[in-house]
């Protein structure tokens, strides 16, 4: 392995040979000397890059078996505390620590048990702040406190509570904050919590030279009648993103009674559904993937061929996180937006990132396929496209390319 004269544990060493890594990235090759020093360090990093071995091969050798909790990583969603989790059991595979997971959504008491003989805990903010208010962790051994995803943290509404947790912690300790954006509240953070942090920044790991993206204007009541015609014709891993948990699970039922191997994910799901989801879209036991905006950030999903916006995302910067689940690690990506007349607004908003090159196809010719609305939204008078679709036949329509 090429390591760059970056020297580690025996033990790291051995699992990282286990895990096939031929050489680091470039976040790892920068990131590790600079946390192995026990500097304050700011990675500007996208999904992908690697920024979890970065960090987590330098902490685990700062860690020591059964001496309490020294290490604190905050994370914005459970499923990214599960991820982040997994692959610390990897690197960690011949040097014993205990690694606990905490976050919202499964009862207290169980935490609590574990927490009590943990190494390192994986949290999301509101969980963690409810157990350091219950006097149910015992923070007094932190050297390491690691903010992952932190723009994501805080676009979420966490930025309070990591606040709160950060004054609970000892001032003498190491902060390690990682984003793909420096955002506001981002800034705030490094220049109020944060000791002369270094800055590392690295490209994005979204290759946008093999990343095609087109868009198709399409009337609101043939849209699910195009994006089956779509999906009938692409093979490999799909994510379709929609705007609202409750279309999620509406478009997922639809495709599902069109023979699809389809599954939701947002939010609203069970930690355990939202888990099993995942596996099964991992190992290939799923083809699409219909989701909230939860699935865009902080999840390392390989090998997706195409990503569809069935709604258009409110920013550009919104936009970006979505396309890069796809064109990634020097694979070839699509893109395909469905703009309808509602959607316009949000468009414009995309496309003043002038970097984003996005094209106008002519719709093709689809066959009607009905769209059958949840009854249970009978008191929602929005103008959704769950009205069933006429059973006039399509035409395709005309435009300019650009």
């Amino acid at each position: 392995m090429n390591t760059k004269n970056i020297k580690l544990q025996p033990e790291l060493e051995k699992a990282i040979l286990d895990l096939g890594f031929s050489e680091f990235t470039e976040i790892q090759e920068k990131a590790i000397p600079i946390i192995q020093e026990g500097k304050d360090l700011i990675g500007q990093s996208h999904t992908g890059s690697g920024k979890t071995a970065a960090f987590g091969f330098p902490v685990l050798e700062k860690v020591v078996s059964r001496k309490g909790i020294q290490v604190l990583i905050l994370v914005p969603t459970r499923e990214l505390s599960d991820q982040v989790t997994k692959e610390f059991y990897k690197f960690s595979k011949y040097k014993p620590v205990n690694i606990v997971e905490v976050y919202g959504g499964v009862p207290i008491g169980p935490q609590m048990v574990k927490l009590n003989r943990a190494d390192i805990a994986v949290c999301t903010p509101g969980r963690l702040l409810d157990h350091l208010r219950r006097g149910t962790i015992n923070v007094s051994k932190v050297s390491m406190l690691v903010l992952d995803e932190a723009d994501k943290m805080f676009e979420m509404g966490f930025i309070e509570d990591v606040k709160d947790i950060i004054s609970y912690l000892p001032k003498n300790r190491q902060t390690l904050l990682f984003s793909a954006t420096m955002s506001k509240e981002v800034t705030d953070i490094s220049n109020n919590y944060m000791k002369n942090p270094i800055k590392v920044k690295m490209p994005s790991y979204v290759d946008k030279s093999k990343l095609i993206q087109n868009f198709y204007r399409i009337d609101q009541r043939d849209k699910f009648s195009l994006l089956v015609h779509l999906l009938d014709h692409t093979k490999g891993l799909i994510i379709i993103f929609c705007a609202t948990r409750r279309i999620v699970d509406e478009l997922s039922k639809n495709l599902y009674k069109q023979k699809f191997k389809v599954q939701a994910l947002h939010g609203g799901l069970s930690q355990n559904k939202r888990k099993q989801v995942m596996e099964d879209f991992h190992a290939n036991r799923l083809d699409i993937l219909v989701a909230s905006d939860i699935a865009a950030r902080g999840l390392d999903i390989k090998n997706v061929q195409l990503v569809i916006n069935y709604d258009i995302p409110k920013t550009s910067r919104d936009y970006v996180h979505r396309i890069g689940r796809t064109a990634r690690a020097g694979s070839e990506g699509k893109i395909v937006s469905l703009l309808t007349s509602r959607d316009e607004d949000n468009f414009r908003n995309v496309l003043e990132d002038r970097s984003l090159l996005v094209h106008q196809l002519k719709v093709p010719q689809f066959e009607k396929v009905f769209y059958v609305r949840n009854e249970n939204r009978r008191n929602d008078n929005r103008r959704t496209d769950s009205r069933r679709e006429n059973r006039r036949p399509s035409s395709p329509r005309f435009s300019k390319r650009y």
